[in-house]
């Protein structure tokens, strides 16, 4: 019974070491002649950061505590872009697998072994970051907690199906599955954009700035699904370095150019935006200052 037991961890060890290391995978995109691969996570960490800092200094003066939710769901946006790019950049969320039978890479090979590269990390970015999008969003549209915190159960539900989507290699089929049930997931969250915030601005008074944050949003949103099914993951039209900076570019406008668009409009704390002292109180008259 012994050398059983003994052998148990060895096996693990071994089973958890398939594929290519972190480290083999981060000399593949920084070593391996990838540089436009690389740099599409390198720009990502450095706006990430900028936006960081951007958000703390300009923020710096917001007195009302709706300004400062709003303010602060956009600071979080860049806060876990920043980590999951660097995710990314040291290989520990990136992955090589083999894709199924009848896939268009079915038979590839990267950073010498049977597979393609998956960014899973990606899907990590967005399952995170996507609520606090939607959080902004809705605050700066006036809905209520309940229409937003549904919008988020339904991107983060949308994000998961994605991964699953990339992940899968038992079946073509059900790789596609997964990602029609996501986008079902997304467009329920599109109507809600377009429809009751919409409307719902309109009578906040936010109605200029929220066509703006919508339009970049939604448009830059279904950007996402189409590089899912013209890159790698799907047809393989396009290659993984091409993907990447797709991902990337769409990452900078629905992220950094959205949050500095709707940052330079809360800083002036306009009343369409302010909430006074009771807002977020049980009881009206019990807010608690947060200085």
């Amino acid at each position: 019974m012994q050398p059983l037991i003994a052998s148990a961890p060895a096996v693990g060890a071994h089973a958890l070491q398939t594929g290519p290391t972190d480290a083999e995978l981060f000399e593949y995109v920084f070593g391996g002649g990838n540089t436009l691969l690389a740099l599409s996570f390198v720009v990502n960490i450095a706006l990430a950061g900028l936006t960081i800092l951007g958000i703390v200094y300009l923020g710096r003066s917001l007195t009302d505590p709706r300004s400062k939710t709003i303010a602060t769901a956009l600071l979080l946006i860049s806060v876990v872009s920043i980590s999951s790019y660097t995710g990314l950049t040291s290989g520990l969320t990136l992955s090589v697998i083999e894709m199924p039978a009848g896939h268009p890479a079915a038979g590839a090979t990267t950073a010498g072994e049977s597979g393609v590269l998956v960014m899973w990390g990606r899907y990590l970015t967005w399952t995170f970051s996507t609520p606090f999008i939607l959080i902004a969003l809705g605050l700066i549209a006036g809905s209520n907690w309940t229409k937003i915190l549904t919008t988020c159960a339904f991107t983060i539900a949308m994000c998961v199906t994605g991964l699953a989507a990339a992940l899968t290699t038992s079946s073509l089929v059900l790789r596609w599955w997964w990602f029609v049930l996501g986008s079902i997931f997304f467009l329920v969250i599109v109507y809600v954009i377009l429809v009751d915030w919409t409307a719902e601005a309109e009578r906040t008074g936010t109605s200029e700035l929220f066509r703006t944050l919508k339009l970049l949003t939604v448009v830059g949103w279904f950007g996402y699904p189409i590089l899912w099914m013209l890159g790698v993951e799907g047809i393989a039209i396009l290659d993984v370095a091409i993907t990447s900076w797709g991902y990337s570019i769409l990452d900078i406008i629905t992220k950094y150019i959205v949050t500095f668009l709707a940052l330079f409009y809360i800083v002036d704390e306009p009343e369409s935006i302010t909430g006074g002292s009771d807002y977020g109180a049980t009881i009206p008259g019990s807010g608690v200052s947060d200085d």
